[in-house]
């Protein structure tokens, strides 16, 4: 199984968010694949299968796979495109979320996903505490989105991971606010499936754009999250869909044995 890792929403190693990309020519158990993200402990594994015109795309955290994830979408188009494909500026991914297509101009990949608007709904008992800073309102969508008063309080919180882990309605929690030197910022905790903190998060983008847009007033929008590894994210409001773009850069590629 040829394996690559990729920097996303970065265009220096060691920034961004790593994902891992496995080739295959036709899936393996759930099991295996399940293995193998745990045995990376990275955020997400993609594993793709060619087809005719398209890709087959599937992500796993060490925990569990999930529905939909933006960083390894991105990451696996980059593979795909620089060492697979390397004369397209497009591919089509059919995944749990339904059909998605990654385009590229230059050095910048933008993926065309989901639009997932927020609701306002009531805050879990436990966040402000598990947080450790004052909660303004609080979002429901898969995930929970929280917004703070500032990106310094974003960029300072130390959240408690396993208060945190309580609250199980949402996959993970959005934390966010509005941007000093871009528009807005977040960051992404997802203790539940294996990930204190992710340090990039496309998925979570497809609830911060509707979300931002209609408060700025903006449809393009450039964002940035907060975490250690730090990235940068462009970013779209298209109504139903959102349009999520950024760099990428390859740390390493090799092949896994036990398949």
């Amino acid at each position: 199984m040829k394996y690559f890792v990729v920097d996303v929403f970065t265009d220096t190693v060691f920034s961004g968010n790593p994902a891992g990309v496995c080739l295959l020519d036709e899936w393996p158990d759930v099991s295996v694949m399940q293995k193998i993200a745990f045995e990376n402990n990275l955020s997400e594994t993609a594993f793709i299968v060619e087809k005719d015109d398209y890709y087959d795309l599937r992500w796993f955290t060490p925990e569990i796979e999930i529905d939909l994830c933006g960083h390894a979408t991105l990451g696996s188009a980059f593979v795909l495109m620089n060492y697979v494909e390397p004369n397209i500026m497009q591919v089509t991914f059919h995944t749990q979320s339904g059909v998605l297509t990654v385009s590229r101009d230059g050095n910048e990949f933008t993926m065309d996903f989901p639009s997932r608007k927020p609701v306002l709904c009531a805050a879990p008992e436990v966040l402000e505490k598990a947080l450790g800073a004052k909660v303004l309102e609080t979002y429901a969508s898969r995930d929970l989105m929280v917004l703070v008063e500032s990106a310094e309080t974003v960029r300072k919180m130390k959240p408690n991971f396993q208060m945190l882990g309580r609250i199980k309605e949402f996959m993970g929690v959005i934390v966010t606010a509005k941007g000093d030197d871009c528009d807005f910022v977040s960051r992404f905790f997802v203790p539940n499936a294996g990930i204190s903190e992710d340090p990039v998060t496309g998925s979570a983008h497809c609830t911060l754009i509707p979300y931002w847009s209609e408060v700025l007033g903006k449809k393009e929008m450039t964002a940035r999250q907060l975490s250690l590894r730090g990235g940068r994210i462009s970013c779209m409001d298209c109504g139903k869909r959102v349009k999520i773009g950024g760099e990428a850069v390859l740390y390493m590629r090799g092949e896994i044995e036990c398949v």
